[in-house]
């Protein structure tokens, strides 16, 4: 089977079990007695009022004519307005009326209601992680440009985000450089002390992030009571182009300076240039370097440091 073929029957079987799932294929939603399309041409009114029904129309993808005997439904039971368009006097504009808001309210309780109830059955990082796949299947298939994406945001690191932080530096390490499986079991050395030894207010995980999807990270750790290490310092794909490297760091040693510490330190290899660059325009100084052979490559380790 082809790659289009698979993405196709993907796409069929995700639809067929999502019509199943919201009750597209029953006479009524959620027994409110509207039909799929009813309910959302409701909602829709309801949510934004002024629709003319021209536009309405081509916004939902509906045939005018259907569209029309729905809106006459809605009238004949005296919860629709029209009224002339404020935009264009020759138009009429979509309002609902008290009755029209009082048939709405329930529905959308019960809709609310019937969603809440399937996600509390996961977990916080399964929502996350459905968020995170929702949000990128509707990027993907709308064609929204990724100029359209919520800015990332820099949080805290919580229970589950330690995996990725080691799963990514693995990935991309043997992708970009090459590095073997040691230096994945290196990392995991690192984030299993981090999680082991963790003391509040002196060491703090950050977590670049965007609609539930992690992006990036950088930890700070502490070495002793005036130094800080900064460690796992990476930026995924996704995150790239986006300034993620700068800001992490940046946020880093805002907390290293808040923590009291007078020094951060950090090791890289000098094949990391964007990450060094990052570093000097920083302030951080080169105080060692030596050559090793590690993860399969020989490089050159550098140490630098930051006075704070």
């Amino acid at each position: 089977m082809s790659d289009l073929a698979h993405a196709v029957s993907a796409l069929r079987r995700f639809n067929r079990f999502h019509t199943r799932l919201v009750g597209a294929l029953g006479g009524s939603l959620l027994g409110s007695g509207f039909t799929l399309t009813e309910a959302r041409v409701l909602y829709e009114i309801a949510t934004r009022d002024g629709w003319r029904a021209g536009d309405l129309a081509k916004e939902l993808g509906l045939d005018p004519a259907y569209l029309s005997r729905i809106l006459k439904r809605f009238a004949a039971e005296g919860w629709l307005l029209r009224a002339r368009s404020a935009s264009d006097g020759r138009a009429l504009s979509l309002h609902l009326s008290a009755a029209g808001r009082a048939v709405f309210a329930p529905l959308d309780e019960a809709s609310q209601a019937e969603a809440a109830g399937r996600l509390r059955a996961l977990d916080e990082t399964q929502r996350a992680r459905l968020v995170a796949a929702l949000t990128e299947a509707e990027t993907l298939l709308s064609g929204a440009s990724a100029a359209q994406d919520p800015a990332p945001v820099i949080r805290p690191h919580r229970p589950g985000d330690i995996g990725w932080v080691i799963g990514a530096h693995g990935r991309i390490y043997a992708e970009d450089y090459g590095w073997d499986i040691q230096f994945e079991a290196f990392v995991a050395e690192i984030a299993a002390r981090f999680l082991r030894e963790f003391r509040p207010g002196l060491e703090q995980g950050l977590i670049a992030e965007r609609d539930g999807q992690i992006l990036g990270s950088a930890f700070v750790m502490r070495e002793s009571d005036e130094t800080a290490k900064l460690r796992m310092v990476i930026v995924d794909r996704p995150g790239r182009g986006l300034g993620l490297g700068k800001a992490l760091v940046r946020e880093a040693i805002r907390f290293a300076r808040a923590a009291g510490y007078r020094r951060m330190q950090l090791w890289t290899n000098d094949i990391l240039h964007a990450a060094r660059a990052i570093y000097v325009a920083e302030g951080f100084k080169l105080i060692a370097e030596e050559k090793h052979h590690s993860f399969g490559q020989d490089l050159v380790g550098q140490n630098w440091e930051l006075v704070l």
